[in-house]
């Protein structure tokens, strides 16, 4: 199969080759993928980072062939950046970089050059945050189906992006999130960093967030907000009551 490595901030990824049809996903800048069939003017590809699946319109598409065989950097913070035809983009955390330059203020994607700003440095790769601290910088980022990234994610977007950025690769959806780590018998064993898990009332996981301190969880839920946990589940209090069921928790570290 041919691979690839994105050079949009994202690409959607849908369930089929059309855009009226759900958004499964996102590919994001740096990630590598593979071509697995084509249809017109779509593209059914494999992500690297997390072997997903799904179709993406090639008019969306700026790519470069895979000839790296280096790991990408994940960036942990916005990084504005100039093409080589001096046309700008900004990138999210959670968008991945090649080959950076500190002292040149250069990255590197396939054979194109990307220049940045004065103050690019290794503080932009690398962070000795905890999960929690890093989950916290994105309070507020709005909930989008599908997406991964602090403009919009969803519930399991937003787990996977934080510990991808603490160099920790999960699954993408919050049903096979939870079958990672270890199990947390009692919520009173929890410890920041756990992932919860919630049900939908037939048994089926719908939701997941992070346990950000005792009886506290930072979660997806129209936007990233932090709310009351307990062993029945998430309380909400602008509803006075349990938005979301507790299924089980999981130690992914």
């Amino acid at each position: 199969m041919e691979r690839y490595i994105c050079e949009n901030v994202f690409v959607p990824l849908r369930s089929a080759p059309s855009h009226k049809s759900e958004m499964l996903s996102q590919i994001l800048f740096g990630e590598k993928y593979a071509v697995a069939d084509s249809s017109g003017n779509w593209q059914k590809i494999k992500t690297s980072f997390d072997n997903y699946h799904g179709w993406i319109d090639v008019d969306h598409l700026q790519c470069s062939a895979d000839e790296d065989i280096s790991c990408g950097h994940v960036l942990n913070r916005p990084l504005l950046c100039t093409k080589s035809d001096n046309t700008k983009i900004v990138l999210e955390p959670g968008c991945e970089i090649f080959n950076p330059d500190f002292e040149e203020k250069v990255f590197s994607i396939g054979r194109n050059i990307y220049r940045t700003i004065p103050d690019f440095g290794k503080n932009y790769i690398s962070t000795n945050d905890s999960l929690s601290e890093i989950a916290m910088k994105f309070i507020n980022s709005p909930y989008i189906w599908g997406g991964r990234i602090p403009s919009g994610l969803d519930c399991s977007g937003f787990t996977q992006l934080v510990y991808k950025i603490f160099s920790i690769p999960i699954a993408r959806d919050a049903a096979d999130q939870s079958n990672e780590g270890k199990m947390i018998d009692f919520i009173d064993e929890a410890v920041p960093g756990d992932l919860a898990f919630f049900d939908s009332g037939n048994g089926r996981i719908s939701h997941v967030g992070m346990i950000i301190s005792k009886g506290l969880i930072i979660h997806a839920s129209g936007r990233v907000r932090i709310d009351s946990l307990d062993h029945h589940g998430i309380f909400k209090n602008e509803i006075n009551g349990y938005s979301h069921n507790l299924r089980t928790i999981r130690r992914i570290i």
